[in-house]
């Protein structure tokens, strides 16, 4: 029985347009750059800066984004595997025990968060020839944007899930993830239903009485990266309205530290209901990885914040 909003999710994998399947999670990264770039043509139309610039911003947003959170995702999450498949790290196919084309299955924004403050340091001294807190200031509005759709594409993909909840009863927003769990894969379930294409075998782990005992057996668990999006949501919010409709964007690194300080601290809290991704927190943490790397985040945030007054524009 469902509760309240709680219910089972399996989506099919995206848009089926017959000659390509246009999976949701790759449509979500589309929709993420594509709102950022409009956003920020509109801050650019603000501060007169041309269109040209605009799109070498774009670009280098795109691949920092990319490279830094395949990276972080390397070096924080996984290093343990990566290092005895160095060959994996930037091509999206796996060569042992046989050749198979995985796509990128890592991305830490941990690491995107790094990679594209890199890339503003080179963008605001080669490219647009503005002080870098400035150029952050700016960026991250669309990059909240962007992570809003980036946790939806999660949730569609049914990763980076929550931990299971005790009964949907106590948590009325928990959903059964049908295409989510370890012992569930695709080969696993093709073999369970006897089905070799896997999306049928799902509708039928959710559908078909004989397979009730497996459906039963799959947890409800918290939508983390709903709980996530939902976060961002508010962060985008504050951040967009210091921009347009106060003169926050005149003290370098006050919108941004404020952008550090809260969505890293939605991520730090999303963490105590998210299940471990790995990494070097060992067992039974303290504290997971994810969260360990948010906290220099959230305190540059508030050295940024309260030093901000001392790097306000006079013009």
């Amino acid at each position: 029985m469902a509760h309240a909003l709680s219910f089972t999710w399996n989506p099919s994998e995206g848009l089926d347009l017959g000659f390509i399947m246009v999976r949701y999670y790759s449509l979500m990264f589309v929709v993420a750059f594509g709102l950022g770039w409009f956003i920020m043509k509109k801050i650019f139309e603000r501060e007169g800066e041309s269109i040209e610039k605009l799109d070498k911003l774009f670009i280098y947003t795109l691949v920092a984004t990319l490279l830094g959170a395949r990276l972080g995702h390397v070096f924080f999450y996984d290093w343990d595997y990566f290092s005895q498949h160095p060959e994996e790290i930037l091509l999206p196919f796996k060569f042992k025990p046989e050749f198979e084309f995985t796509g990128f299955a890592g991305l830490a924004s941990h690491g995107a968060a790094i990679g594209i403050i890199l890339a503003m340091i080179w963008y605001s001294r080669k490219i647009i020839h503005r002080p870098l807190l400035w150029v952050l200031d700016r960026v991250v509005i669309p990059v909240t944007s962007g992570g809003i759709f980036v946790r939806l594409g999660n949730f569609f993909n049914s990763e980076i899930l929550g931990e299971p909840v005790s009964s949907p009863e106590n948590v009325p927003t928990a959903v059964r993830f049908i295409r989510g769990e370890d012992n569930l894969n695709k080969y696993d379930v093709t073999k369970i239903t006897g089905v070799k294409d896997y999306n049928q075998a799902y509708e039928l782990i959710e559908k078909d009485p004989r397979f009730a005992d497996y459906l039963a057996a799959i947890p409800y668990r918290h939508p983390a990266q709903l709980y996530e999006a939902a976060g961002y949501v508010i962060v985008f919010a504050v951040i967009y309205y210091m921009y347009w409709k106060t003169d926050a964007r005149k003290k370098h690194g006050l919108i941004f530290g404020v952008f550090l300080v809260l969505l890293w601290t939605v991520r730090f809290l999303a963490e105590f209901v998210k299940q471990s991704q790995g990494g070097f927190e060992g067992d039974n943490p303290i504290l997971l990885t994810g969260q360990w790397l948010s906290i220099p985040f959230i305190l540059a945030g508030f050295y940024l914040m309260f030093t901000a007054k001392n790097r306000t524009e006079t013009l």
